[in-house]
């Protein structure tokens, strides 16, 4: 028998409740592929390589972490040069945003997914040490034919979660071989390294983000405490618990006989309800005395060595007590009330499946706001967009339903899967939803009231479960009124509203155009700077195409910018002739202020916030 035969019949096995001799982390993988995927252990999967646009958003949302999280991979790399290993960071949603290989090896790697932007998530490639990881939060070894897809059936693959210091899983590092030996066995140093690794990315996450706690760290020996402690945890200036290294920290709760607690309920709790100090000790634990006499015991009794490192900003009284956005919401404004308003309503919103409506101008960023919910919710399914007035009619069914095989003339006998299944386990973002054609609002209507969704041509429903995000700058309510919108289905989607602002009405602009410049820097691997004159005339233009028209606006005055210089004479001549226009009776206000300026077109200039060249066009036109 073929072991690709032998391995579908084992899975079979398990499926029907037969024991299996396996780990129990890959048995509940594989039920997960069968039952909440419906993943076909029959049909092998090529691994799965993102397009470079889609790699591009991933590594900028990961960004801090894979700067973060680089020397550690460097350091894990060199400790198994040699051995054919082959690291791997992902992102909390499996795809991966770093990798370190042997370059001599990259075709190979990249067929086997073992490269930059392979998508690991279970969802998509089955049983694997990154999609399980993702989903147990447990470091776990996927051997061999331990994986669910057979075409993965050569890979050996090891993982560790990586937490940020809130208690969120925010990467997954892999350790991965083409061929290994047989035995499982062999990847127990694999699994110590990368825990350790982990740890230790954990570790420096936390440092970088605590300038203003206290951080005390904790080992079980004093030789590793201020070089490799076992964990750390950061305290505000009341002594509350504010972070931690998470992965860390469990390990020592449960050697403190902490049970049943999830190590995020630490958060917020006193120092002195977990040991026997509180802030006013922390001093006693800074470096000048020997390591072996910083003891610290806990509530349990155990005894620990700590290192306590103070903020660089002394806050001996309690802080105000401020909201924690999480880090996708957080980073889509900077100091504008607005803004502000809708990102703390929709964190509360993201952690509880409810539906939401994101209402707002044409390009104002809804579905930066739908990506950032999701990326907050903490699911591990996948986020789908789709854009409902740029798929045909006749498409649009068949695209967001998928279709049995053979279910219509054309239709491939393999069948399709639909959009809205894509999205089970994570978010379907429905953008311009007030262009769905009526026949299907039905249909969507029936998939949001009885969470199941039936293929076109099949014959039973399919359970799913997802969050739906849906968007329009449109008026919905009206839409209602005039009969083209179900007003069953307007209920449905709008349990929760969001109104982003314009671009115009926001008052970090300026923050804006940076964040912009930053990602067009990002792509074109160049940096940037914008004078005063540009950036004058980009915060006063109304912006009415949003953040689109300014994020084309910056991409193309990038193209036109000499030596990394963003001027004037690289943006649209609109955006100057606006201040020329805002002068009442244009041509005769003109040349009087030419007259009034000595008639020095660089005076003028300078006088209306434009550029010379802008002042010779103006009076080229009028002879």
């Amino acid at each position: 028998m073929s072991t690709s035969l032998s391995h579908i019949r084992e899975i079979e096995r398990v499926a029907s409740g037969a024991a299996s001799p396996r780990d129990e982390p890959v048995v509940q993988s594989w039920l997960r592929c069968l039952n909440d995927y419906k993943l076909d252990p029959t049909i092998a999967q090529e691994a799965y390589i993102v397009p470079g646009s889609k790699l591009r958003e991933h590594r900028e949302q990961a960004e801090e972490l894979i700067r973060i999280g680089r020397s550690g991979l460097e350091g894990l790399f060199n400790q198994v040069a040699e051995q054919n290993y082959v690291l791997l960071l992902s992102d909390a949603r499996g795809v991966t945003v770093d990798f370190m290989g042997d370059p001599t090896f990259d075709n190979q790697l990249r067929k086997a997914g073992l490269y930059l932007g392979s998508e690991w998530s279970e969802s998509r490639a089955g049983t694997c040490a990154v999609g399980a990881c993702i989903v147990s939060g447990q470091p776990v070894i996927i051997h061999q034919d331990d994986h669910f897809d057979a075409s993965h059936i050569g890979l050996t693959c090891t993982a560790a979660p990586v937490f940020d210091t809130l208690g969120d899983l925010t990467a997954v590092l892999d350790i991965s071989q083409l061929r290994s030996p047989t035995a499982k066995a062999s990847q127990q140093l694999a699994l110590h390294l990368v825990s350790a690794t982990a740890r230790r990315i954990e570790l420096a996450n936390l440092m970088t983000r605590t300038r203003n706690d206290w951080v005390l760290r904790l080992a079980r020996s004093p030789e590793f405490l201020d070089v490799d402690p076992d964990a750390a945890i950061a305290l505000d200036g009341s002594g509350r618990i504010t972070g931690m290294t998470h992965g860390g920290f469990g390990a020592l709760a449960r050697s403190m006989n902490i049970r049943g607690l999830q190590t995020r309920n630490f958060l917020g709790l006193p120092l002195s309800e977990v040991f026997d100090i509180d802030v006013d000790d922390l001093p006693n634990f800074m470096r000048g005395r020997p390591n072996g006499e910083r003891l610290l015991r806990a509530k349990s009794g155990l005894v620990l060595f700590a290192s306590a490192i103070a903020p660089v900003v002394s806050l001996r009284t309690p802080a105000a007590p401020e909201a924690r956005l999480p880090r996708a919401l957080r980073d889509l404004s900077q100091g504008d009330a607005t803004m502000e308003r809708v990102q703390t309503r929709a964190a509360k919103l993201a952690t509880r499946r409810i539906p939401i409506l994101i209402q707002g101008e044409t390009g104002s960023g809804k579905e930066y706001l739908a990506r950032a919910i999701h990326d907050s919710c903490g699911d591990n399914g996948n986020f789908v967009a789709v854009n409902c007035a740029a798929i045909p009619e006749h498409l649009i069914e068949s695209e967001l339903f998928g279709y049995a095989p053979g279910a219509f003339t054309g239709a491939s006998q393999k069948g399709k899967r639909g959009l809205i299944e894509d999205a089970d386990g994570g978010t379907l973002f429905l953008d311009e939803i007030g262009d769905m054609p009526f026949t299907l609002q039905s249909r969507l209507l029936r998939v949001l009231s009885e969470n199941e969704i039936q293929p076109i041509g099949a014959l039973k429903a399919r359970p799913i479960r997802l969050r739906v995000v849906s968007a329009s700058h449109r008026d919905l309510a009206e839409l209602v009124k005039q009969g083209r919108f179900r007003e069953d289905l307007y209920y449905r989607l709008n349990a929760a509203t969001l109104s982003l602002p314009a671009l115009r009405e926001r008052q970090d602009l300026s923050w804006l155009i940076d964040q912009l410049r930053a990602r067009v820097e990002k792509e074109n691997h160049e940096s940037y700077r914008i004078d005063t004159t540009a950036r004058a005339a980009l915060l006063a233009h109304e912006w009415p195409g949003n953040l689109r028209e300014l994020s084309n606006v910056l991409r193309v005055a990038a193209a036109l910018s000499e030596n990394g210089l963003i001027d004037s004479e690289c943006l649209p001549e609109h955006l100057f002739s606006e201040a020329i226009h805002s002068l009442p009776g244009e041509d005769d206000a003109l040349r009087q202020a030419l007259r009034d300026c000595g008639d020095n077109v660089s005076a003028l200039a300078r006088k209306l916030g434009v550029n010379r060249s802008t002042i010779h066009r103006r009076l080229k036109r009028l002879n």
